[in-house]
């Protein structure tokens, strides 16, 4: 890995790590869930994207976090299984919270829970496998 790589993916987690706070704390202040949702999957992606590029992948321009999970499981394995079904749901609280027709999707607090702390299981998880602050 070049400085290069490893700059971009610091970069990449850094903004993901706004987006995972923002989502905690929107929960925590019982903000708009569909919003804390959002800021969940905005984490996921950048986090994944973060991951391939500190593995010198060039992240492609997509939000579907199965697609960035797929890549990042063919470096490490590892990753796939734990955390497919959030990157699946959490997928769709992108496409669906973020724009109209229609209200916003009203969320159960206890998905929204599970989901943030699965989410943040993920972060730590890149985090570890990539050794970056």
């Amino acid at each position: 890995m070049d400085d290069g790589s490893k700059q971009l993916a610091l970069e990449w987690l850094q903004r993901g790590d706004h987006d995972i706070e923002t989502a905690r704390l929107v929960f925590d202040q019982h903000g708009h869930l569909d919003s804390a949702a959002v800021h969940i999957q905005q984490a996921l992606e950048k986090y994944l994207k973060g991951f391939l590029a500190f593995h010198g992948v060039k992240p492609p321009r997509i939000h579907d976090l199965d697609a960035l999970l797929t890549r990042a499981a063919e470096i490490d394995p590892g990753l796939y299984t734990p955390f497919i079904d959030l990157c699946e749901k959490t997928t769709r609280y992108y496409l669906d919270d973020r724009y109209p027709p229609g209200p916003p999707i009203v969320h159960d607090r206890n998905t929204i829970k599970a989901d943030l702390e699965t989410a943040c299981l993920l972060v730590r998880e890149i985090r570890q496998k990539t050794g970056l602050p």
